[in-house]
């Protein structure tokens, strides 16, 4: 072919082509010069050395300064906290790790309290609201009820193949913010970059993925900039069909080990399949395990504070959807444990209260199956306050996902009866929190123990400082990730959930307690998940379910060094 005017030969046909006809994305296979920068896994930016640079092919494509990581890092914290706007430093950093893999996690391990909320909740459910607005590139796989049938071939489209952590949601229950369909592709996002952050997972080695089974929200329906099927959620024989598939693909593709996280999915749906597949597959339901593994965590550490063991206290939570049942199952187990009662007995000390108020026996033809267990005998009542009354808790546990349901009379209530009542306003986003730290502290003339679900700042109250606690997934799931990982699980059980919970509320200091504080500072979350990881791979070899044979002698060194580390490498 001719070239015009001393131009370079057009070998693909690109520039010839007329818009109806087909073009070939060709792409290089060897990461070099302009690809290489294009590339987020070797990306250095400014950082690559002039030998690099020459062996590379990047000379000319770079300006000839050379600046550190710690350098790079510093200016780009910088730049995000140049924004107000929360959801624009949430955009500021995916562009970053679409742009250079290791500098966003050297800049979110160093800096993890301070950008924790920016790529998780609260954020991220903002962010997954405005999903259609912002998306700029796939980070993760979307299957939807268009890929029935070869969703085994659209596993394989995914560039990785060594994968071990899969998160995956359907969208239907997205925090408390409701059904966002394809958009909830931020949640699945936001736990993997925290499995390479906090718990050390090679982000190679994660995969994000969405089951867009539709969506029954109209605004998502009439919005032109929605990025999922468009029509309502499928249900039944169909939704089973899909997820049996695609259960089964996973397998076939990735093995045996591989760690499948189900995430925000709506409690008709969360508890059956955490049920149906635990037998067959490695799957951990992060809002019911791991919500209660780090809220059992929050109550065994409390009880420095409040005093007495776990056996001589009475919970009350008010929300009994997967949250609270499943923390209240895991609490139930804990005391089982501890006092060698029968689970009936041990059940009898957790009361739940619904939308229709207290749980009890004579609700029990209309309860869904999962609140069936907590139906104590009493007598019907309405509301969350005049069961604090009846009932007496001393432990009152908000995952309700409706805010400003722990009010001044309730929280007045609990310090009535008790000299440190305990309370945990779960719900997530901030908007969603039953109360505030705040309020709890006021309320309580400053003798309440709280701790949130999304993060409050320190409140002064009468010349003291109360620092509250967030009872963050963040601090279980990672650690509990690596453990299943680096001994090669093949199956979850309850115990290693309390082995996790343990390994958390051993790492909570006197110094913290001085604070009022019942989980230790995000800022050690890596030396946090090293022991969680230890505790959980220790019950994973006691059980035989792990495949990584032999047992390492030392597991917290073991979970330490297997640590993925986001600083620079050296290219030949």
């Amino acid at each position: 072919m001719s070239t015009v005017n001393g131009g370079v030969e057009d070998v693909y046909g690109e520039d010839h082509a007329t818009v109806d006809q087909f073009v070939t994305p060709w792409s290089l296979s060897v990461a070099s010069g302009y690809s290489l920068l294009r590339d987020p896994h070797f990306n250095k930016g400014l950082a690559f050395t002039e030998k690099e640079r020459e062996a590379h092919y990047l000379s000319g494509l770079l300006p000839p300064a050379i600046i550190s990581q710690e350098l790079q890092e510093r200016r780009m914290l910088d730049s995000i906290r140049q924004y107000q706007v929360p959801l624009q430093k949430y955009v500021a950093m995916m562009d970053l790790e679409e742009r250079n893999e290791r500098l966003f996690y050297k800049l979110l391990i160093d800096n993890v309290e301070e950008l924790l909320p920016v790529v998780y909740t609260p954020t991220v459910g903002e962010a997954c609201q405005k999903y259609g607005s912002i998306f700029r590139r796939p980070q993760g796989l979307f299957i939807s009820l268009k890929e029935k049938g070869k969703i085994l071939e659209v596993l394989r489209n995914w560039p990785e193949k060594s994968i071990q952590v899969i998160v995956v949601t359907d969208g239907e229950r997205i925090l408390g913010l409701g059904d966002l369909g394809a958009q909830g592709m931020g949640i699945p996002v936001g736990k993997l970059a925290l499995y390479t952050a906090l718990g050390g997972v090679r982000p190679s080695a994660c995969l994000p993925i969405t089951i867009d089974v539709g969506t029954n929200t109209e605004k998502l329906l009439n919005d032109e900039f929605y990025i999922g099927l468009k029509q309502r959620r499928a249900t039944g024989k169909e939704y089973d069909e899909l997820l049996d598939e695609f259960m089964t693909a996973l397998k076939q593709n990735y093995g045996e080990k591989v760690l499948i996280q189900f995430e925000d999915f709506a409690n008709h749906n969360a508890f059956r399949l955490l049920s149906k597949y635990k037998n067959t597959h490695l799957v951990f339901n992060d809002d019911i395990q791991g919500t209660a593994s780090v809220v059992l965590a929050g109550v065994v550490s409390s009880l420095k504070l409040i005093g007495g063991t776990l056996a001589d206290h009475t919970f009350m939570f008010l929300g009994a959807g997967e949250a609270g049942t499943g923390i209240a199952e895991l609490i139930a187990l804990e005391l089982l444990k501890e006092t060698k009662a029968t689970v009936e007995e041990t059940r009898k000390k957790i009361w739940l209260v619904d939308s229709k108020g207290l749980i009890v026996d004579s609700r029990k033809n209309s309860l869904q199956e999962f609140k069936k267990p907590w139906a104590h005998a009493h007598q019907p009542l309405p509301d969350l306050l005049s069961a604090i009354k009846a009932i007496k808790p001393t432990i009152l546990i908000g995952t309700s996902g409706h805010g400003k349901t722990f009010t001044k009379e309730v929280v007045e209530a609990m310090a009535a009866i008790n000299e440190k009542p305990l309370i945990l306003a779960l719900s997530n986003p901030t908007s969603q929190s039953e109360c505030t730290a705040e309020e709890a502290y006021t309320w309580s003339e400053g003798r309440a123990i709280f701790a949130s679900g999304s993060p409050f700042d320190p409140v002064e109250y009468k010349g003291k400082t109360f620092v509250p606690g967030q009872a963050n997934n963040a601090y279980i799931f990672p650690g509990f990730g690596l453990g299943l990982v680096m001994s090669g699980a093949i199956r979850v059980r309850d115990d290693m959930l309390l082995a996790a919970s343990k390994a958390l509320a051993g790492q909570v200091t006197q110094e913290n307690y001085d604070r009022g504080m019942i989980y230790p500072p995000l800022s050690i979350i890596r030396k946090i998940s090293a022991h969680i990881a230890a505790a959980v791979a220790a019950k994973v070899y006691e059980f035989g379910l792990a495949t990584r044979l032999p047992r390492p002698a030392d597991l917290v060194k073991c979970a330490e060094s297997s640590m993925y580390s986001p600083i620079y490498r050296s290219y030949r």
